[in-house]
């Protein structure tokens, strides 16, 4: 989506965005909030990666467990297609994913540093081969799988973002957002991420970590609290993109 009459000449602020999991489809839908970016000149994009519904049951396996690795593959591939296509340039360039979708975001930026100016990692599952000892991690072994089982936990080391940090990487800017009472991803795995983001990386940009400590996962926030977290990512990214600009 973008404002009519966008230039494509790659100078363009774009906000890509997905999730990947359970078989859940992003469907179309209005949010108010987004006109606040493109009001901006930005473009925003949903990626409908594998793991998700959007393409019925096969497409949901072909995301899930040993297959995971297409999710992420996929959202760089759409990252690329932005690019390519001059919607957009690398140093404009943010990716997004919350919940299951951190396992997307988290391995884009880990895989492919170089194609992300930003990244909001948002109540992420950013420690996959932990997640099953966490209060809800049980119930999530058959989209993800066991560290019991040899492949299956070979499965979770891919698509764990923790374990790809890697020393010395020039990581794009990245704002980790979570709440402190979040039942469904615990807390710990953005800022045990956001540690190691700030030792590893080399590109000099921050590494930020949002903490509400009157919220969680995010679903039974107040409207108050979703506009001040929307207000904080995208100020975070226009600061990063050097488009932070009062509007005319």
């Amino acid at each position: 989506i973008t404002k009519s009459g966008l230039k494509r000449d790659g100078s363009n602020p774009a906000f890509l965005t997905g999730y990947g999991a359970y078989g859940l489809s992003r469907n179309v839908g209005f949010n108010p909030t987004s006109l606040a970016w493109l009001e901006r000149g930005g473009v925003l994009a949903v990626a409908h990666v594998r793991g998700g519904g959007e393409f019925g049951e096969e497409w949901h396996l072909g995301g899930q467990k040993l297959t995971k690795p297409n999710t992420w593959k996929d959202f760089i591939a759409c990252a690329e297609y932005l690019i390519a296509q001059g919607y957009t340039s690398a140093d404009k360039l943010a990716g997004q994913g919350g919940s299951a979708g951190g396992i997307l975001i988290g391995r884009a930026i880990t895989g492919r540093p170089d194609l992300f100016a930003a990244a909001l990692l948002d109540v992420g599952c950013l420690d996959a081969t932990r997640m099953e000892f966490t209060m809800n991690g049980v119930p999530n072994i058959p989209e993800f799988g066991t560290v019991t089982r040899e492949d299956e936990f070979r499965g979770l080391y891919e698509m764990d973002a923790y374990q790809h940090v890697k020393d010395g990487v020039k990581y794009p800017a990245v704002m980790l957002s979570h709440g402190i009472n979040d039942p469904r991803v615990d807390p710990w795995m953005s800022a045990k991420m956001c540690a190691r983001l700030q030792a590893a990386t080399a590109s000099g940009k921050p590494v930020l970590f949002r903490v509400d400590y009157h919220a969680g996962h995010g679903i039974g926030s107040t409207k108050l609290q979703q506009q001040k977290g929307t207000a904080d990512r995208y100020s975070f990214l226009l600061w990063q993109m050097g488009v932070a600009k009062p509007l005319p």
